[in-house]
């Protein structure tokens, strides 16, 4: 894995409170792909908007664009690095070259992301109304502790509540401009909106969960736990054990 994947990530259960910061944007680097993530993502719907704002060729525009996912993840194959952020890339952006050569319309090519973005925005929202905030979902496994933050850890579903109802607020607002363009907008307009709206409210989401967390309790290590429990019960067998070959 490169630096420009994510930063070194420390122990989230372990590090001192000064480092919690540290910690909890390390966690959020890994978990949404760090800078490569972001510009692996950026690039393909990049390509697919310069090549129609030219010639206005919907089908050129759409395999251009489906090419480069493609070669952004054999190159991460070839570097032996992660793929999951580009693997989910390529499917995202092969959906979007499947509409808009099934509809010959170059607004094909952006509605399956909007759709599943408006989607993320509702699910973020219902989720943190609900009390089972998705992002607490999504963030729990980088910081090893799973699910425990619902019952063990107050403080931090709280965090993940507000963090989860932020991704949700900036989601709805960004597709309550971008459908009116889609409806009403022509797809050169819709495109340089979507690419301008692409990275400031996902940086703006990022930070407000970073300052949620940043503030939240330290998670619980269920992992390192769970790995305890087992030592401490083999240490117990072996003590039986030991116990019982005196009167063998």
């Amino acid at each position: 894995m490169t630096s420009l994947d994510k930063p070194t990530t420390p122990d989230p259960a372990t590090a001192p409170a000064d480092d919690q910061n540290a910690v909890t944007q390390a966690a959020l680097f890994d978990a949404f792909g760090g800078i490569r993530g972001t510009v692996e993502t950026m690039l393909p719907g990049l390509l697919f908007v310069m090549i129609y704002t030219i010639n206005k060729d919907v089908k050129l525009s759409a395999i251009a664009a489906g090419a480069v996912a493609v070669l952004l993840v054999i190159v991460r194959l070839l570097r032996k690095d992660t793929v999951k952020h580009a693997f989910s890339g390529v499917f995202g952006v092969g959906v979007g070259v499947a509409f808009a050569l099934f509809t010959g319309s170059a607004k094909g090519f952006y509605l399956p992301g909007m759709i599943y973005g408006a989607g993320l925005g509702v699910a973020f929202t219902l989720s943190a109304l609900l009390g089972f905030p998705l992002l607490g979902v999504i963030l729990g496994p980088v910081f090893k502790e799973n699910l425990s933050w619902r019952t063990r850890n107050p403080g931090r579903k709280k965090a993940y509540t507000k963090a989860s109802l932020a991704w949700g607020i900036i989601f709805l607002a960004k597709y309550a401009i971008l459908f009116p363009l889609y409806w009403w907008g022509d797809a050169t307009q819709l495109g340089w909106v979507l690419i301008a709206l692409k990275l400031p409210p996902m940086v703006l989401a990022v930070y407000f969960t970073w300052v949620f967390l940043a503030k939240a309790p330290p998670p619980i290590d269920v992992i390192a736990e769970y790995e305890a429990q087992e030592e401490a019960e083999k240490a117990a067998k072996a003590a039986k054990a030991a116990t019982k070959e005196p009167g063998l």
